[in-house]
């Protein structure tokens, strides 16, 4: 057992005021946080064990609060010691939204998660959220041509390259700051909403991994949730959940027709693709997590898809279109 483990057994023995629990490793994580599911006397919670070198647990108990204020059914916090960086939470279960959603339950499990997306936006207190703001979505952005491009790919960037990224990062930082600002989630997406039966609505959908929560562009967890980095929909069935979502915001922001926030819509899915693929990348030659590589080729043919839509982004795509994530995975080794 570990020296963390140990401290954390000891942690939990003393809350508990007992040792008699079960602790399993609940699910892992793109940051340094670990998640276990503790059993005592039948009864499940989860612990975060989030080490205060590499890790904050405050602006997740600061944004869960915020939430649960709206009635958005995220953890509740049983316990928590944040100089060891331990935190006791309500267990919303194990059944992700990924391993849920088929043809015939994706309309049903959208509507929730847009209703939820809904509310967060309209009711969700964001005084004081760290803002999404310019050095933030361009360092985002720079993700994809440091990581992926240079270190994974290993591209050779040409002075007219990086002319045209510099471009068209300029073009989605000025379409995402144009946007009404709202409460972001940041990570909105199928392996972060849960299926639970109870809480908000019918219980669906438990939110997950939210403590990077900012005020920025109203569309970015839309695009996180529509077009995700884990599962593809047909770009039909994408603009007819975009459009529902764009019908329950209408009248709060009647200066935006639907041509306006379909174009944000998509250029806000750029900016998230890039910095994606990015961290992908980086979680594979940074921290030797491999598995996520699999994941850079849907979420870059968001980008493709656009092709012939958006001719400022015609650089781009044939930039993406012209090397091969296939090969360039095979260069990876942890």
């Amino acid at each position: 057992m570990t020296e963390r483990l140990q401290q954390l057994n000891q942690w939990l023995s003393e809350i508990i005021g007992s040792e008699d629990y079960q602790l399993q490793p609940a699910s892992g994580d793109a940051s340094f946080r670990r998640y276990f599911r503790l059993t005592h006397n039948g009864e499940s919670s989860i612990v975060m064990d989030a080490p205060p070198a590499q890790e904050d647990c405050s602006p997740f108990i600061d944004v869960a609060e915020r939430l649960l204020a709206v009635n958005i059914n995220v953890p509740t916090i049983i316990e928590k010691d944040l100089k060891q960086g331990f935190l006791l939470l309500s267990d919303l279960g194990d059944e992700q939204y990924l391993d849920h959603l088929t043809e015939e339950s994706a309309d049903e499990l959208y509507q929730d998660a847009i209703q939820a997306l809904f509310y967060m936006q309209q009711r969700a207190d964001t005084n004081n959220l760290p803002p999404y703001d310019e050095n933030l979505l361009l360092q985002e952005m720079g993700l994809f041509r440091h990581w992926l491009l240079e270190k994974h790919i290993g591209l050779d960037l040409s002075e007219e390259m990086q002319t045209m990224l510099d471009e068209v990062f300029k073009l989605l930082l000025d379409e995402a700051l144009a946007q009404p600002k709202v409460f972001v989630h940041r990570d909105y997406h199928s392996r972060n909403l849960m299926i639970n039966r109870s809480g908000f609505g019918s219980g669906n959908p438990g939110v997950l991994d939210f403590q990077d929560a900012v005020c920025g562009p109203f569309t970015y967890d839309l695009v996180s949730l529509l077009k995700d980095c884990y599962i593809k929909w047909p770009e039909q069935q994408i603009r007819g959940w975009a459009h529902n979502f764009f019908e329950q915001i209408a009248e709060n922001y009647p200066e935006i027709d639907e041509g306006k926030f379909m174009r944000w819509f998509d250029l806000m899915g750029v900016q998230r693709h890039l910095k994606a693929s990015g961290i992908f990348a980086r979680l594979c030659h940074r921290d030797g997590k491999v598995s996520y590589l699999a994941d850079i080729p849907r979420t870059l043919s968001y980008i493709v898809d656009l092709n012939g839509e958006y001719p400022e982004l015609q650089g781009l795509i044939e930039l993406i279109q012209g090397f091969s994530i296939a090969e360039a995975n095979k260069l990876c080794t942890p």
